[in-house]
């Protein structure tokens, strides 16, 4: 799609062509420039911080669409995970309107799936965790009316693969879901997690030992350490999730040693 959009957000503007510009266009219509100001913020200073929010506000709610569309039908509970995606990020009324619309657009039968991961991964610039945190918001979408449909199974592993992860970080990623640990989109889950879903939520084996286990504890610490993504430029909603995520981990990292007296 040859369609190009310019927004502008606090101290940046940029210009972003391809699909995801095709779809900014559609989204915000002729409040374009003006609608991408509930984007812009002082955590995002640049111009290429300001392309990668907007990469991501894109990719994530029109990939949302097509995700929910894939098993053939659009359901209620599919529909309110896509809201609540918007509250959690703190989304303006006029933001919202155009995230709907970017979602309607992921429903269409000629969405360009693999053009729009493809410009998202570029986009990104090799900043995993935010790469890692659409992928969990993909996944918890599959999941919003309380299953995965094989067509979205199918759906989510073509997405993991075109962004550079094999099938079994999916499988990971969704043991990890299932014990609980999440952005705050899918449904609560008691304080103390119990020992399997400790495991399950640090992404490790039962059988490994304690050096190993620790190990797996400070590499997710390491990636989703706010301080971290702070300096990486990410924005605040996403720190905060960030955030929610660090407590999590450490929660099942002290259930586990607790249980293992260490």
């Amino acid at each position: 799609m040859a369609w190009w959009g310019k927004a502008l957000g606090g101290a940046f503007g940029f210009m972003i062509g391809g699909p995801l510009g095709a779809l900014m266009g559609i989204a915000f219509g002729h409040n374009f420039d003006r609608g991408l100001k509930g984007l812009g913020d002082s955590s995002w200073q640049g111009a290429d911080q300001g392309r990668v929010q907007a990469a991501f506000f894109t990719a994530a709610f029109s990939v949302m669409g097509y995700i929910a569309k894939a098993d053939g039908k659009v359901t209620r509970d599919e529909i309110k995970l896509a809201q609540t995606v918007m509250s959690h990020l703190g989304l303006s009324a006029e933001m919202r309107e155009s995230a709907k619309k970017l979602f309607n657009e992921g429903k269409s039968s000629d969405f360009p799936i693999d053009e729009v991961l493809d410009q998202f991964k570029k986009e990104s610039r090799r900043r995993t965790t935010l790469i890692q945190m659409f992928l969990e918001i993909q996944l918890q979408a599959a999941y919003a009316d309380g299953v995965m449909h094989p067509s979205e199974r199918r759906v989510l592993n073509h997405i993991c693969q075109r962004l550079g992860f094999p099938p079994a970080h999916l499988d990971r990623m969704e043991e990890m879901l299932k014990a609980g640990f999440g952005g705050g989109y899918g449904p609560a889950k008691p304080a103390q997690a119990s020992v399997e879903d400790a495991y399950a939520m640090l992404g490790a084996d039962p059988s490994i030992n304690n050096v190993e286990l620790k190990k797996a504890y400070r590499r997710l610490m390491s990636q989703y350490h706010p301080d971290k993504l702070v300096a990486k430029g990410l924005p605040d909603e996403m720190i905060r999730d960030a955030t929610e995520k660090t407590q999590q981990i450490k929660s099942a990292y002290e259930t586990l040693r607790e249980s293992r007296g260490i």
